[in-house]
């Protein structure tokens, strides 16, 4: 009888809920869509841009159904609201600029699109234009990374075939890259070494943003950066800019971008590696308006061992958390604050069973590997007319350890190895750049980087039966280097470039 009950309130809850849901699907969903419209050169905001969105059929841009449009205001700022759910585009036009297209906006109705657009001057003045809809994904976005670059957006991070929100297992789809293995996202460029692969963000250089990372590697297990955080970004595999002076094998240059800076948004995500959950809102600067963005992941491994479901012999933990604080200052430019940190440890507890030894000879060993990873910046950012400077000053740190114990045949533990390394890494970096006109175009800058290191290692001597400090060094290094790079548009088609190191 109490089944039966509970039978028909769950029936007559059915027959309530119906009309809602008839009437949600009626419903068109909608959002907002929002961004910035900015010389790609000097990152000064263009004024009066024509904004206008454009109707996506089976993947490709129909150039002439435009939907609905804006243009910029006196910041480059701009803003349409109502944008049906889905996948639409964007074309942007400016008197003097060529003309930008922007495909595969996935609007959703849980939170706001924002978007960052550069646009490139254009050196040619024409009665008549002919307009094709084509994303140049092979074009990165520092402008003085002709050849063999190209930008990704967030959107490739999520769609590309095992990428799980990793840049560089993303990257493994890309011609000439492949990866090491399927265990971590080292990965090869060009048949180079793997730890020629060189980490940039927002401008400065920074440790392998990985978990379970080694020393001396570019990859680990699983990227810490976010989605939430990422920007699109430049992967570069060749003919580098004179600004990546320690690039051997390729570049990653990661741009973050600003949180909502018109209202308050929240994300939560659960997935195979974690639960994700973001923060993002405007924040008020006297009278400006800043924003700030963060994001925390715990991984779904450490809930499931606290729950006492362990998968494997070790026991894997990981968190990380990741933010950026947009913070403007009038005419004194702009402000970010922005950093990430990971921590990340594999545990395997030795088994004091001389069976189990037999079937598993390393079920004797007792083993804890740590590997964390953290970069604390502050950047600058000031824009004139013709002129674009940005300074950073960033910290950064990565310490990586293993300690390993050996259970004998009486039971007793032995400590067997025992190794730690810790690097510090202070950095400050200034750019400047000027466009003399839409043909003439330079950039120059210098880094300075102090860095500091310590490391140990001690292992088991089996003669006197004691731990024996095998090596330990620790140090201060420091390095400057300085670039300039001038970039000449003899025509449309044609572009020369030079720079120093």
């Amino acid at each position: 009888m109490r089944i039966v009950k509970l039978l028909l309130a769950a029936l007559a809850s059915l027959l309530l809920l119906f009309p809602l849901l008839t009437n949600a699907q009626n419903t068109q969903l909608t959002q907002t869509l929002k961004g910035t419209i900015k010389d790609k050169s000097v990152r000064t905001p263009l004024i009066g841009a024509t904004v206008q969105l454009l109707v996506m059929k089976s993947g490709e841009i129909q150039a002439d159904a435009v939907s609905m449009g804006t243009i910029t205001d006196v910041d480059g700022y701009f803003r349409i609201p109502n944008v049906p759910v889905g996948k639409v585009a964007l074309k942007v036009t400016y008197l003097g600029y060529k003309d930008a297209f922007v495909n595969n906006i996935t609007v959703n109705s849980g939170k706001e699109v924002e978007l960052n657009i550069e646009m490139e001057e254009d050196i040619i003045s024409t009665k008549e234009v002919v307009i094709s809809a084509k994303v140049e994904k092979q074009k990165a976005l520092n402008e003085l990374s002709a050849v063999s670059a190209r930008t990704f957006s967030v959107e490739e991070t999520k769609q590309f075939a095992a990428a799980v929100n990793d840049p560089a297992r993303m990257a493994s789809s890309f011609a000439g890259v492949v990866t090491q293995d399927d265990g971590n996202n080292t990965i090869v460029i060009r048949g180079n070494a793997p730890n020629g692969l060189l980490w940039r963000m927002e401008g400065v250089d920074i440790p392998a943003p990985n978990h379970f990372s080694a020393v001396g590697t570019s990859g680990g297990g699983i990227s810490i950066l976010s989605t939430q955080l990422l920007s699109n970004s430049d992967f570069i595999t060749g003919a580098f800019a004179s600004e990546y002076g320690n690039a051997l094998s390729g570049v990653f240059d990661l741009k973050l971008r600003k949180g909502n800076q018109d209202k308050r948004e929240y994300t939560f995500q659960a997935g195979v590696l974690g639960l994700d959950a973001a923060m993002e809102g405007p924040m008020r600067m006297g009278n400006q308006k800043g924003s700030f963005l963060v994001n925390y992941r715990y991984s779904t491994l450490s809930l499931l061992g606290k729950m006492g479901v362990n998968i494997g012999d070790a026991v894997t933990n990981f968190q990380d958390l990741s933010f950026n604080n947009y913070m403007p200052a009038g005419r004194f430019g702009s402000f970010t604050l922005f950093g990430m940190g990971g921590l990340s440890n594999q545990y395997q507890n030795g088994k004091a069973d001389t069976a189990s030894w037999s079937e598993n000879f390393y079920s004797k060993y007792t083993f804890d590997f740590i590997a964390n990873t953290g970069v604390l910046g502050l950047t600058h950012s000031k824009a004139w007319d013709k002129t674009f400077l940005k300074t950073v000053i960033a910290a950064s740190t990565f310490i990586n350890g293993l300690q390993q114990e050996e259970i004998q045949d009486d039971y007793s533990i032995v400590d067997q190895y025992d190794q730690r390394h810790t690097q510090i890494t202070y950095t400050i970096s200034s750019i400047l750049s000027h466009k003399f006109n839409s043909r003439h175009f330079i950039r120059a800058g210098a880094y300075a980087s102090l860095l500091k290191f310590d490391l140990k290692q001690s292992d088991f001597n089996w003669d006197d039966e004691v731990m024996e400090l095998k090596l330990k060094s620790s140090g201060t290094s420091g390095t400057i280097n300085s670039f300039a790079q001038y970039q000449y548009r003899a025509s449309k088609d044609l572009t020369l470039s030079a720079g120093v190191h």
